[in-house]
C-alpha cells in the first residue's frame, strides 16, 4: 500500500495526540510523507478526541474520510469511526474496555488486552497508546528496533516503562498486513504553527509576544522552547490590548517582532493595529482562524477571518496579507512577511487556521527558496533625523532611540516629516498619501515573488480557486477531476495581475472556501473576476478528498 490511513481515538487528556505523532514518526522512518489531523474538543479532560494519520508515497496536506487502520482505545471511537473503515479494513482495540460485536463482515479485528497488560507493568492507564501502537507495528511487520528508536526519540518520562508496554503489545499478536518500506528519506516532521516559527526565526524575529488562544497557543509553546538556543524574547501579557502594544513598543526600539492569535483576540488588537499604521510600525500578526462568531467553535478550523483582517482598523493604511497552504509555504511566507513588513515600515498577517496551524506535515526544506533576513533602510545620520521623511517609495530611513542630540517620535496622532501632531490639511494630506504610497510598491515588489500558485491540470478550461490550507485538498480532488487549481498566496494587496494570468483560458471558475459567505469570491468581484460557483463548509471541519470532489461533481453538471 503506498496510501495508509491510521485513526486513532479515545478520551481527551490520554494522549492521543503524542500517539499520533508517534505513528507518523514510525511510518516516517519507512519513507512514507506524513500528514496527520487533529481533532478535538474543547475540555481539558474527557470528550472525545481523534487523529487520523495518513502515510503516503507522495506529499499530501488533506486527510481521507476512509481509513484503513481504526486504533479503538475506547467505546466512543469504535462507535463513532467505525463507518469510515474500508471494506477491507483493520480494527485494533482494547478488549478490555471495548465491545466489537457486529462491525461487520470483511473487517478484520484484532483485540488485545490493553488494560490487563499495561497494569501488569504497574504503568499508568494512559500507556495503553504505547501499547497499542506496539500493536499496530506488529500487525503491519514494523521491525521491534525502529518503534524502539521513535519511542526513545520521543517520549522524555518513564522511557523505560513506556518501552516495556510498547513490547508487551508488540509480543501479544502476530504479523498480519506488511507496510512496505519506500525508497525515500525521511523528511522531519513538523506543525504548522512550528513552521511558522521557523519561517519568522530564519528572518530574524527578537521578540514573540502572544496571549494563548486556540489555534495559535502551539506557536507560543514553541518560541518559547527556543528561547534557551537563540536570542528571543517570549512574553505572555495579561491581554491581547497588551499583546500588540508590547509589540508596537518593541518595534519602535528597532526590534522584530511577530504576535499570534486568533479572531478574537484580534479584536481587541485593532486599535493598536491603526496605531502601527499610523505610526508606521513594522509588525507581524499570525492569525489562526477558527470559527465564530464570538467563541464559536474554539477547537475547530474556518476561513472566515479574510475580510477582518484586510479592513481591520480604523483609518486606511497599507498592509501585507499572506495565507499559506503547508508547512513549506507556512516556512518561507512567514519568513517574507517578516522581511515586507520592516522593508515598508506596514503590519504584515500570516492568516493560518486550525487545519494547518495543528496539522503536522513531512517538512521538505530544500524545496524552499532561501530566507534571508533584510534589514531596513538606516538614517545616513548627516541631516537632521526626521522620522516620518517624505520619500519616493513613502519609505522613510530608521533610526531608533538613544541617537545623540535627535529626537525619535512615534505619533498616533497626525504628524508632520518630524513626527510633531498637526492638523494642517495641507501636511495631513502629504502624509497620507506618503503612507498610502507604499503599497504601490510593495505590488511592484511582490512581483519578485510567487504569489499565485497553478497545480492540476494547466489547460483545463473549469478552474477550482482556494486559498490557505485548502490547497492540499483541491489539489488532490483536481488530480482526479483533470481540473486546473489556482491557489493565491498573497491575498493583499490582492495580485490581480498573477490571477489573471492563471485564470487564461479558463471559462468556470469553482471557489472552495471554509467560510458560508465566499470571502474570496467576494475579493475576486472586487476586481472583476466573477466566480461562477462556490463550494462552502462551515461546520467547523476541513474538506476531505473524497466529499469535495463529489461536490465538484455536483456545480460541474
Amino acid at each position: 500500500m503506498n496510501d495508509i490511513s491510521i485513526l486513532i481515538g479515545g478520551k481527551a487528556g490520554f494522549g492521543i495526540d503524542t500517539s499520533s505523532l508517534i505513528i507518523a514518526r514510525i511510518f516516517n522512518q519507512l519513507g512514507y510523507r506524513l500528514y496527520v489531523y487533529r481533532d478535538y474538543p474543547s475540555l481539558i479532560r474527557g470528550g472525545h478526541t481523534f487523529s487520523i494519520i495518513r502515510a503516503h508515497s507522495e506529499k499530501k496536506a488533506a486527510h481521507s474520510n476512509r481509513i484503513d487502520i481504526l486504533l479503538a482505545l475506547d467505546q466512543d471511537t469504535l462507535d463513532f469511526h467505525k463507518s469510515r473503515l474500508n471494506k477491507n479494513g483493520m480494527l485494533i482495540y482494547d478488549s478490555d474496555s471495548v465491545n466489537a460485536e457486529g462491525i461487520g463482515d470483511g473487517i478484520q479485528t484484532i483485540k488485545a488486552p490493553l488494560t490487563t497488560l499495561v497494569k501488569e507493568e504497574n504503568a499508568s492507564e494512559i500507556m495503553r497508546n504505547t501499547c497499542i501502537i506496539g500493536v499496530l507495528c506488529k500487525i503491519c511487520c514494523i521491525r521491534w528496533d525502529i518503534l524502539e528508536k521513535v519511542l526513545k526519540k520521543n517520549i522524555s518520562r518513564e522511557t523505560d516503562l513506556n518501552l516495556k508496554v510498547a513490547r508487551r503489545g508488540f509480543d501479544a499478536v502476530e504479523e498480519l498486513r506488511k507496510a512496505e518500506p519506500l525508497n525515500q528519506a525521511p523528511l522531519p516532521i513538523i506543525s504548522g504553527n512550528e513552521a511558522i516559527g521557523l519561517g519568522l526565526l530564519k528572518a530574524g524575529i527578537q521578540d514573540y509576544v502572544a496571549y494563548p488562544m486556540t489555534p495559535s497557543s502551539g506557536l507560543l509553546h514553541f518560541m518559547a522552547s527556543l528561547t534557551q538556543d537563540f536570542p528571543l524574547k517570549v512574553i505572555h501579557p495579561e491581554s491581547e490590548i497588551g499583546v500588540m502594544l508590547m509589540a508596537l513598543g518593541f518595534s519602535f526600539m528597532g526590534e522584530k517582532t511577530a504576535v499570534g492569535t486568533s479572531g478574537g483576540g484580534f479584536c481587541l488588537m485593532t486599535e493598536g493595529l491603526s496605531f502601527a499604521g499610523m505610526a508606521e510600525l513594522p509588525v507581524v500578526i499570525i492569525m489562526g482562524q477558527r470559527p465564530g462568531p464570538s467563541t464559536g467553535l474554539p477547537t475547530y478550523t474556518s476561513q472566515t477571518e479574510l475580510d477582518f483582517v484586510i479592513s481591520a482598523g480604523q483609518g486606511e493604511f497599507p498592509r501585507l496579507v499572506v495565507a499559506p497552504a503547508d508547512a513549506e509555504e507556512a516556512y518561507y511566507w512567514s519568513g517574507l512577511a517578516m522581511n515586507l513588513a520592516w522593508k515598508f515600515q506596514i503590519p504584515s498577517f500570516i492568516l493560518s487556521d486550525k487545519t494547518l496551524s495543528e496539522g503536522a506535515y513531512s517538512f521538505d526544506l530544500n524545496s524552499v527558496p532561501e530566507i534571508r533576513e533584510e534589514n531596513p533602510v538606516p538614517w545616513d545620520k548627516k541631516s537632521p533625523y526626521k522620522r516620518y521623511a517624505d520619500t519616493e517609495t513613502g519609505v522613510s530611513p530608521l533610526a531608533f532611540v538613544p541617537q545623540p542630540n535627535e529626537v525619535i517620535k512615534a505619533n498616533s496622532y497626525e504628524h508632520d516629516a518630524l513626527g510633531i501632531t498637526t492638523e494642517d490639511a495641507v501636511i495631513s494630506k502629504a502624509m497620507q498619501d506618503k503612507r498610502m504610497r507604499k503599497e504601490r510598491f510593495l505590488r511592484e515588489d511582490l512581483e519578485n515573488y510567487r504569489t499565485v500558485n497553478i497545480y492540476g491540470d494547466n489547460a483545463a478550461t473549469t478552474a477550482i480557486v482556494c486559498w490557505g490550507s485548502n490547497k492540499g485538498v483541491c489539489a488532490e480532488a483536481a488530480e482526479k477531476l483533470k481540473l486546473k487549481v489556482i491557489q493565491p498566496v498573497v491575498l493583499w494587496p490582492f495580485p490581480l495581475k498573477a490571477v489573471k494570468e492563471a485564470l487564461s483560458g479558463v471559462t468556470k471558475i469553482i471557489s472552495v472556501e471554509n467560510n458560508a459567505t465566499g470571502q474570496l469570491a467576494g475579493l475576486m468581484s472586487r476586481y472583476g473576476l466573477i466566480v461562477n460557483e462556490k463550494i462552502l463548509r462551515y461546520d467547523g471541519r476541513p474538506f476531505v478528498p473524497e466529499e469535495l470532489e463529489e461536490e465538484i461533481r455536483k456545480v460541474m453538471k
